[in-house]
């Protein structure tokens, strides 16, 4: 495996096959690594396509495997990583770290990426329970007054 990372925060290794692997560490590592999971499976089933997928975690030993986004981006226009992080918004998480280290570009895909979310907030919650009802038009008068 290659190193690509190697913090007081966090070990990143490149495997051969393509997958990245992440192990926490440092200050709450446990809950960085908690933290990081669930906000990528929350992403994934917003259907957001520009974010790592989680493949395996290893909770005892924090260690998240996920696939690979592509490779690193050194430099991009203000204006271009503002739009970025906009653009993950709108799947209910604030990236929170909005810098161009957290920027890849995937070739094969055609789009930059976002990485790293141990720092994220997710937005808005998905509601678990059936959908409130509509508004009685009846009560209300009709739609549009």
């Amino acid at each position: 495996m290659q190193e690509a990372k190697n913090t007081a925060r966090a070990l990143v290794r490149l495997g051969y096959d393509g997958r990245v692997h992440k192990t926490f560490r440092g200050h709450m590592a446990r809950e960085r690594f908690e933290h990081e999971v669930r906000v990528l499976r929350y992403l994934e089933k917003q259907g957001c396509k520009f974010v790592p997928r989680v493949l395996e975690t290893d909770p005892e030993k924090l260690h998240l495997i996920t696939t690979n986004c592509g490779n690193r981006v050194d430099h991009m226009t203000a204006d271009r990583l503002r739009l970025l992080y906009a653009e993950l918004e709108q799947y209910g998480v604030r990236h929170e770290d909005p810098y161009t280290r957290n920027v890849t570009y995937n070739q094969q895909m055609g789009r930059f990426c976002l990485i790293d979310f141990e720092f994220a907030t997710i937005l808005k919650e998905p509601h678990l329970g059936p959908p409130p009802p509509d508004p009685d038009p009846e009560e209300n008068g009709p739609r549009g007054w």
